[in-house]
């Protein structure tokens, strides 16, 4: 079992975060990120101490995935020694005014190329419906999964799930038995079984045209250790999260037979030991990365990007600096819903006669973080995978030199002889 960290949230990042609740992507305070990349690389040593038994079920479970899913697992565990990927939620399916046309992103307007990482939402999936939770058709999220994939980059999703027992979104809190409600057994359980029935089959149609299913990186039940979400620190135990997160592995993983899927334990970053941050952690044989998602304190730093007036336009070299220092795999910022709505990268509005771009204040703060070598971009992860999984070839040592004397050119060669 390998973990690796990463920042994620509402946001993957490795010092960042947001949500899609109206409470948005904050300038964080690097201090904090600082503190909580050491916690989470606590954990890391400490979460890599299986048992035995442990360790046999984690080559069960290797042995099931696809070739991909380990490729991309072996993947996360060498790019750090590159560099850090970057990720944006929705990237080609919306931004600043513009929806769903075809291969365009506001990160690639702005410097030529793709995120590395791209992820999406599957809520409301569950409800049989033709798109999520924020308009996106699953038929364009899978057709954006197939395209990101095939450019060399990386998806992950997360699940905003409904509330399964009110019938409100991930939002509602009104009720405290949601959780145990869904466990077997409980009143609400076959409705939930049916709704990862519904996941399971979305994930295995990630296809290629040539029927190679595509890995995808899946983090359930995630900011768990806030109370926003009816699965949240407020309304169910440690043990209680636990059966729920293990549940959603052994059903898509053992039932539904789901071997492109590795899974994330991504809570927030209010823990301040590695006690705490691991102490809803489900177990080695049912996680695959760790990570976190982060929050900037309310009022104390600036929310979103905004138009003009942003306290610190060179904010992405900032997070890179702190993050380039730890073993994180990637950062990611959350979506760019509109400038009234929020967004969290930089765009372009014209493009000027000599080329030059026209957009929001921080084009050239991201730009520079673009061009930094330590930045990976999707065109960048697939030369460097490219060249770190290529078999490595030696070179003959320097000043050493020889030629055979025995046996003669011509000899025939009829029983064992030393050269």
């Amino acid at each position: 079992m390998y973990h690796f960290l990463l920042v994620q949230s509402a946001i993957f990042v490795p010092g960042i975060s947001v949500t899609n609740n109206n409470t948005r992507l904050k300038n964080m305070d690097m201090r904090k990120v600082k503190f909580a990349m050491m916690i989470l690389a606590a954990s890391l040593l400490t979460a890599c101490g299986s048992s035995k038994k442990e360790q046999s079920v984690n080559e069960e479970t290797a042995a099931a995935r696809t070739q991909e899913t380990e490729n991309l697992l072996a993947n996360l565990k060498k790019i750090p020694s590159k560099g850090i990927m970057l990720g944006h939620h929705d990237d080609t399916v919306y931004g600043i005014g513009w929806e769903g046309e075809e291969g365009r992103s506001d990160v690639k307007s702005v410097c030529g190329d793709y995120p590395a990482v791209i992820s999406f939402d599957l809520g409301e999936l569950e409800l049989g419906n033709a798109a999520n939770l924020d308009k996106v058709p699953f038929d364009k999220i899978r057709k954006e999964i197939i395209n990101q994939y095939q450019r060399g980059g990386m998806v992950s999703l997360s699940w905003h799930v409904r509330n399964p027992k009110t019938g409100g979104d991930s939002w509602d809190v009104s009720d405290t038995t949601v959780v145990k409600s869904i466990l077997p057994g409980g009143e609400n359980h076959q409705k939930f079984a049916g709704w990862l029935g519904g996941v399971a089959d979305f994930l295995h149609s990630l296809k290629t045209v040539d029927g190679v299913k595509i890995p995808v990186l899946f983090r359930p039940w995630h900011e768990h250790s806030g109370s926003w979400f009816w699965w949240g620190a407020a309304f169910c135990d440690a043990e209680t999260y636990k059966s729920v997160y293990k549940y959603t592995v052994e059903y898509l993983r053992d039932k539904k037979e789901v071997h492109n899927f590795l899974y994330l334990y991504g809570p927030g970053s209010e823990a301040v030991s590695e006690e705490e941050y691991g102490i809803r952690y489900p177990g080695d044989e049912y996680v695959d990365v760790i990570g976190f998602d982060m929050y900037a304190d309310p009022g104390h730093n600036q929310t979103v990007l905004h138009e003009t007036g942003n306290k610190n336009l060179n904010w992405y070299n900032m997070v890179l600096d702190v993050v380039s220092e730890s073993n994180a795999s990637y950062f990611l910022l959350w979506a760019n819903f509109g400038k009234k709505d929020g967004y969290y990268t930089p765009y372009v509005d014209s493009v000027n006669n000599d080329g030059t771009l026209h957009g929001h204040e921080t084009l050239d703060g991201f730009i520079s973080f673009f061009n930094d070598n330590r930045s990976i971009f999707a065109s960048d992860q697939k030369n460097i995978l490219a060249n770190i999984n290529a078999p490595e070839v030696q070179s003959p040592a320097k000043g050493v030199y020889g030629y055979i004397t025995a046996p003669v050119a011509g000899s025939r060669i009829l029983e064992p002889t030393l050269l």
